[in-house]
């Protein structure tokens, strides 16, 4: 403000020999309208602030911090989905042996069987055919003096015959407690040997009775045997019952 005032001062003031009648080192009259023995104002209100300036550019990033204390472990996440099986591994080595087990207690084996065969072809209608040629009978479970199967263990059974037929047509039928439960027809060609078989599985329970006899009256008992032909009767025990 006061180097305004002193420029100001200094254009109004006339230059040297311009209408001067002055002497030298007599000072110029003051234009009109100066102040004599001026003196500076009061200093002006500060300005206000000028509008913000645009944003710079971002500065050159700083050095990396050191790294700071572990934070607080989290809450268990999720259970990820099942990878990929990996490929199979190389087989191990042998481990070592264990020790030897304790022996057990031995299984008792159920054995129940017999095979036997006819010796003579005279035989009698309408009761137990008497098979009295032994093939096997080693816990004597058949009767030779009656011609039936005792059954001492009780299970399930496998029972066949096979006979040779001749001179007469043969009608033949199994029993189990006096009822048939299987028959067998064979009716004789002149001149000829003929043969007939069957075979049945029978669940037995103990004391029950298996035998073959003829039915009918005397004209189908054509049932023969001889030194090169045989009439036969088997049986065996599959599985015993379990208690």
């Amino acid at each position: 403000m006061l180097l305004l005032r002193a420029v100001l001062l200094i254009l109004v003031l006339p230059s040297h020999g311009e209408g001067t009648t002055e002497g030298p080192g007599v000072l110029p009259p003051l234009s009109k309208g100066a102040c004599a023995g001026w003196m500076a104002g009061v200093p002006g209100h500060p300005g206000y602030n000028g509008a913000p300036g645009r944003d710079g550019r971002d500065g050159t990033p700083g050095e990396k911090g050191e790294k700071g204390d572990p934070g607080l472990v989290g809450p268990k996440g999720d259970a990820g989905e099942t990878g990929v099986p990996g490929v199979e591994g190389p087989r191990g080595f042998p481990g070592i042996p264990g020790r030897k087990g304790e022996a057990g207690e031995s299984a008792y084996v159920y054995r129940s069987a017999f095979s036997v065969g006819l010796e003579t072809r005279v035989t009698i209608p309408n009761v137990p055919i008497r098979f009295t040629k032994i093939f096997y009978n080693q816990q004597n479970h058949y009767d030779g003096t009656t011609g039936k199967f005792h059954c001492n263990i009780p299970g399930l059974y496998y029972f066949s015959y096979h006979i040779t037929v001749y001179l007469k047509d043969v009608k033949v039928s199994l029993y189990k407690k006096d009822k048939a439960v299987l028959f067998t027809y064979d009716q004789y060609q002149d001149k000829n040997l003929d043969q007939a078989s069957g075979s049945v599985l029978l669940h037995l329970e103990k004391g029950d009775e298996v035998w073959l006899q003829v039915y009918g009256d005397g004209e189908q008992n054509g049932l023969y045997a001889d030194n090169v032909n045989d009439s036969t009767f088997t049986g065996f025990l599959l599985y015993h019952d379990t208690y």
